[in-house]
């Protein structure tokens, strides 16, 4: 296991450090529209719109305001301008707020964001190299940690005091980010095969899927082996683990997603979804969310 701290560059973003002719950031407001009279009116309550989705890599899910959380990418583009944005999205699948973080690029950065997590009152992304965090009540912009030599950063878990493990799958390891800024590597070496998505356990340890082999790894907070388990297939994207230690994974490759109850082998739940990528799990309808990348679409399954 690597244990050299590496630098990292840590700034954050401060409305109070913006110039003078810069806007504040700005959250989107629930779908809405303005009537003769002049007057803005929300959309009626038997009026369901879906989709606002734009390659979605990964969900996470507020619990307390009941609503899904959809990381969307922006134009990839060579040059392309910064144009990621997340969308708030209702349990059924219906929107709430098409661009709630990116109604405005004002007081903005995020171009691009892939694996995302909740934890404490704030949302986390991995973006182009970067760990965002905002408000989870706001959308306002907190932190934004550059994890320098990264090569894809892609999942992420974070524990409940802030420290975040993300995976680079281009390299083959998952890095360690504390509440400060400061960067290790948790994990590397052959016991990965292209990490991809990262979750905490009820007991704090890091449970990593890859997309080269069907083996789901838990990690102590030390990088040493807890627990090594299989899903059913191989090319894995999505983990989330539920409160009583059952795992769901998500195969982006072969479109299943597979159940691991503790001491048992993993059973298929679903199948024939494709490019099934970092699924969350909605704890108030028992449901995973499943993003299916180009598709630009959400799958359901109900548990």
């Amino acid at each position: 296991m690597k244990t050299k701290i590496a630098a990292a560059v840590f700034s954050t973003i401060s409305l109070l450090s913006l110039s003078a002719t810069a806007q504040q950031f700005q959250a989107g407001e629930p779908l809405s529209s303005v009537n003769e009279a002049g007057i803005k009116m929300q959309m009626s309550q038997n009026v369901k719109v879906f989709g606002s989705f734009h390659f979605t890599e990964s969900c996470t899910f507020d619990p307390h305001k009941n609503l899904i959380l959809s990381m969307n990418a922006g134009d990839r583009s060579e040059g392309a301008p910064e144009d990621g944005f997340v969308s708030l999205i209702n349990p059924d699948g219906s929107v709430h707020t098409s661009k709630w973080i990116g109604a405005t690029r004002d007081g903005l950065e995020l171009a691009d964001p892939i694996g995302s997590a909740v934890q404490n009152g704030v949302l986390y992304t991995v973006d182009s190299g970067y760990l965002r965090s905002f408000d989870l009540a706001s959308g306002e912009p907190l932190n934004s940690v550059f994890v320098s030599d990264a090569g894809f950063l892609n999942g992420i878990g974070v524990a409940e005091d802030g420290t975040a493990y993300i995976s680079d799958s281009n390299e083959g390891l998952i890095y360690k980010v504390m509440p400060n800024g400061s960067k290790s590597v948790l994990v590397e070496g052959d016991v990965l095969a292209r990490p991809n998505g990262v979750a905490v356990d009820n007991d704090g340890n890091v449970v990593v899927v890859n997309i080269g082999s069907n083996a789901v790894i838990t990690f102590d907070t030390n990088g040493n082996v807890v627990r090594t388990e299989y899903a059913a297939e191989a090319g894995n994207d999505g983990v989330v683990v539920t409160d009583d230690g059952t795992k769901y994974v998500s195969s982006v490759r072969f479109g299943s997603v597979s159940r691991i109850e503790p001491g048992k082998e993993a059973v298929v739940i679903a199948v024939g979804i494709p490019s099934a990528a970092s699924m969350c799990y909605d704890s108030v309808q028992h449901q995973l969310v499943i993003p299916m990348n180009p598709n630009n679409a959400l799958a359901f399954i109900k548990l």
